[in-house]
């Protein structure tokens, strides 16, 4: 989710949204071979609670045990043209880098950087510069690259026999789910619009009829997949429904899917993460183009996501040979009232 370096316009009026997919992406390694090995504590991971891709980050992170190793620091849930604030911390300063904007990290690497400013980056610490903000290979890279410092229990996300199938419901959901609520938000025509809308909706129904039979998307037990396809749901209700016009039904109507979502809500490492607060700020003060007004709408209400799912009747566990992850650190705990449960 970006800063979009000088237009704070998303709508493309003559048609289809087309993200921005150009990355930094210099790669975090065990080996170090784009010369960034890795090292517990050299790096820190910039997120903002409202974005979806960070929050995958967040979840993963989380899941694996890595916050002794690998930093967060927390921007705030709105930008504007130029950058990602971190306007949560005192002084408008992030405590171990000592930036007020992302951007910084950015130029720090490539002065002049024209590309989105990203969350979620990984920046280099001693040096002030942003490593990498590819978004789909970070967690990957979490799972397979940080095992060294991995928490005993960490699940397996990303296995080595489910990796074919698991990039292949990635790559559905990506581009119809994940993307397509943009592409029917910030759809400039009637026609673009409706044509994200139908694929949308028929993806949605295809993954509830997959799930009707199985707990989780790939195999038994949480695995990438599920997280990449969670942060989409969380932002449903609250969000895509209302404000990008995705409204053939809320989540709360789809049985399967919203039973699939309260399974993982009410898993450690997912609702623990989540805060509707900082989601519903970001896009209804964002996207002036599509709510000029900046007013953020009160409801709706969520505690259905406490109520009981029935998903564990079709078996599986959830973090398969593993264990939960421990609390969060007191410095990461999502505030007070910010979503379902977390009073």
């Amino acid at each position: 989710m970006a800063a979009t370096g000088g237009s704070t316009g998303y709508v493309n009026p003559t048609g289809d949204f087309r993200r921005d997919q150009r990355y930094l992406e210099t790669r975090i390694t065990a080996d170090g071979r784009d010369g960034y090995p890795v090292e517990a504590g050299r790096y820190r991971l910039v997120v903002s609670r409202a974005c979806p891709w960070a929050n995958r980050a967040i979840i993963v992170r989380r899941l694996l045990g890595l916050e002794d190793a690998l930093s967060m620091g927390i921007c705030g849930p709105t930008h504007d043209e130029r950058s990602w604030t971190f306007d949560l911390d005192p002084g408008g300063r992030d405590p171990v880098l000592g930036i007020e904007r992302l951007q910084e990290a950015f130029f720090a690497r490539i002065p002049g950087y024209d590309r989105g400013i990203t969350v979620p980056a990984i920046v280099d610490v001693p040096t002030g510069q942003v490593v990498t903000n590819d978004f789909p290979q970070m967690t990957i890279d979490l799972s397979l690259e940080w095992k060294e410092f991995h928490r005993e229990g960490a699940p397996q996300l990303y296995p080595e026999h489910l990796r074919e199938e698991i990039d292949a419901v990635n790559r559905d959901v990506f581009r119809d789910v994940n993307n397509g609520v943009y592409r029917a938000g910030f759809a400039g025509t009637q026609e673009a619009y409706e044509k994200a809308y139908d694929r949308l909706f028929a993806r949605l129904d295809a993954l509830s009829e997959r799930l009707s039979t199985q707990r989780y998307l790939v195999g038994d037990s949480i695995t990438e997949a599920d997280v990449r396809l969670f942060t989409t749901l969380a932002r449903f209700d609250p969000v895509y429904h209302g404000h990008f016009k995705c409204n053939r039904q809320k989540l709360s109507e789809m049985p399967v899917l919203s039973a699939y979502f309260r399974d993982l809500y009410q898993t450690p490492g997912f609702g623990d993460t989540t805060d509707v607060e900082h989601i519903k700020a970001h896009y209804y003060v964002v996207h002036r183009d599509i709510n000029p007004t900046g007013v953020v709408p009160a409801g709706p209400d969520l505690s259905g996501w406490l109520e009981p799912h029935g998903r564990e009747d079709l078996g599986g566990r959830p973090f398969g040979d593993g264990t939960p992850p421990p609390p969060p650190v007191p410095a990461e705990v999502v505030p007070a009232g910010h979503a379902p449960g977390r009073d």
